[in-house]
Formats: structure tokens, sequence, C-alpha cells
């Protein structure tokens, strides 16, 4: 049974607090799972949210401040400690290869799973593409280099059976005119709809720019920082972060399904006041304030 969710492991910014850790988010994708931003913490984080090094099929870093990438040695360490069977892909910013090798090689530990290293430059790049998904970065504005990732899943075809069964198609024809395209004088277009991929964007520390709602543009899910509220929004343009009504009103102008705010300082002590300044910028979507160790399903394919 293939499962998608979010599964929330840390949701602080900048330093840890006493209800929130570091930063890191994993996305169950049917059976893969790709890791983003493993601050302080996360291999901690991943044995209370019940996620094994096994789930993780790539490692997607958006920068290098501490609290989006300072968990990188231990998750590594444990992904060779428990020899996943599979290869592991990291993604980062070219810029910062020297603190992903200093990460990577933290400390002495014997090596036994194939890590892959692709970085990302430029204004981004498609970094990856498979039966799966599309996995794209593009740049974000921040103090230091930093990208979004964006997951698009491919168009499919849906068979529909009460056009099917008018044209006379079934059994082992309908896998025939799936490969072929047409049967007998019938289309596939005759019998089927397109089934729209789900799409998915993470994006943490940044200021407004091109690159957010590129990323965010009809997603299903979108993962956001909201690090400040709207009355502070001179301190996040100067230190290159969104408010909570920044983040909802480029979710709102994308036509994103559901929305996760995450990321917040510990100058704010009542999460509620994120989800009122997002539902005032006219987001009215699925609306999640992230909370550690949370679970959050993408939402289902729409019709």
């Amino acid at each position: 049974m293939s499962v998608r969710e979010l599964v929330v492991l840390g949701t602080a910014s900048q330093v840890p607090t006493r209800h929130r850790n570091h930063n890191g988010y994993l996305l169950r994708w049917d059976g893969g799972g790709i890791l983003f931003d493993p601050g302080e913490g996360t291999q901690r984080q991943m044995l209370r949210a019940g996620v094994a090094a096994h789930d993780i099929d790539r490692i997607c870093v958006t920068h290098f401040h501490g609290d989006h990438s300072l968990g990188l040695a231990g998750v590594i360490q444990r992904i060779n400690l428990d020899r996943v069977p599979h290869p592991v892909t990291a993604h980062y910013p070219a810029s910062g290869q020297h603190f992903f090798d200093r990460l990577r090689y933290a400390t002495a530990y014997r090596e036994t799973v194939e890590l892959a290293q692709v970085p990302v430059d430029g204004e981004g790049a498609v970094l990856a593409a498979t039966d799966a998904y599309t996995l794209e970065a593009r740049r974000l504005s921040h103090p230091v280099e930093a990208y979004g990732y964006r997951i698009t899943e491919p168009d499919r075809r849906r068979m529909l059976p009460a056009l099917l069964a008018e044209h006379g198609i079934a059994g082992p024809d309908v896998g025939r005119l799936q490969r072929e395209g047409a049967l007998g004088g019938v289309s596939l277009d005759d019998v089927s709809e397109t089934r729209r991929g789900q799409r998915f964007a993470f994006v943490m520390d940044t200021r407004l720019c091109e690159g957010v709602p590129a990323l965010a543009e009809g997603c299903d899910m979108l993962v956001i920082e909201s690090t400040f509220l709207d009355e502070d929004v001179r301190l996040a343009e100067d230190h290159g972060h969104l408010t909570a009504g920044q983040a909802a009103a480029v979710a709102r102008d994308a036509g994103v399904r559901h929305l996760v705010l995450t990321h917040f300082s510990q100058r704010y002590a009542d999460p509620a006041e994120f989800e009122r300044q997002a539902r005032g910028a006219g987001f009215a979507g699925g609306l999640t304030i992230a909370a550690d160790l949370m679970r959050v399903p993408l939402p289902k394919r729409t019709p």
C-alpha cells in the first residue's frame, strides 16, 4: 500500500527549544523517503517518530546554517551503521561542499553504504527524474546560498470502466490499449482521462523572491517557513525570512491545496497566531501549523 505523508521531526528556527527540535522533515513517497534539512538531534527525533535509516533514499539540504544541517553527521553515520541496502543520494548547495565534507567525515566510522553526491548551483536544476517523480531545485534569497525543492509526479492515465465496457474492451485488451495507445479504432483518449500527478514543495529560509512562487505553483502540499509574524516583517526581510502572512499569500496565489507552516522563531509563545495570520491573508485551503513528531498526509488526489 502506497503512503505519502510528511513526518515532521523538528520545527524550531535557529535554536531548539523545550518543545521544538532543530529542523527535520521526512517525506514518505510510496516506498521511498526524502529527508529534508536534518538539523541537530534529527537522529533521535527519527527514533521517536518511528523513522528508520532504511526509510531514507535521498537527503536534501536547503542551505548550510546549523539548524538545517548539523544533523547530517549523525544521520549519515546511522545510514552506514544500519547498512542501508540501497544507495542514498545527497543534494545540497554546491557552494557549501566544504561544509558537507566536514559533516560527512566529522568523526571516524566505517562506510558501508554508497552515498552519491549531487549538489546544485546556479539558479537551480532538475536533480533527478525517476518513474515516480522529478526532483528539481530553485534558488532562494537568504544570506547564504539556499535552494528550495519541488517534487512532481508524472501525469498518468486513469482508465474509465464504463467507457471501456461501452467500447467492448476487457481483460488483456485493456493492457494492450494502454501500451499501444489504440486498439480496433478505439484510442486511449476515448476510454480514459488524465490523472494529474501530485506535487510537493519544500521552501525554507528565504525572503520573497522568484523561486518561492515557482516552487509553490499548483502544489498539493507546500511546506514553507514562517519564521516571523506579520508585525515583524522588517526583521524577516533583514534576516532573509518570511512571515506567516507572506507564506500564506504565496500559497493562496499558487493554488496550493495544503499549506504546512513551520520554522518558528522562539520569540512567539502562541502558535495559533500563525494560523490566524495565514487565514487573514486569504488562504482557504488545508492548513497545518507544524509541531514536532506530527504526521501530515498529502491530500487525496483531485478527481
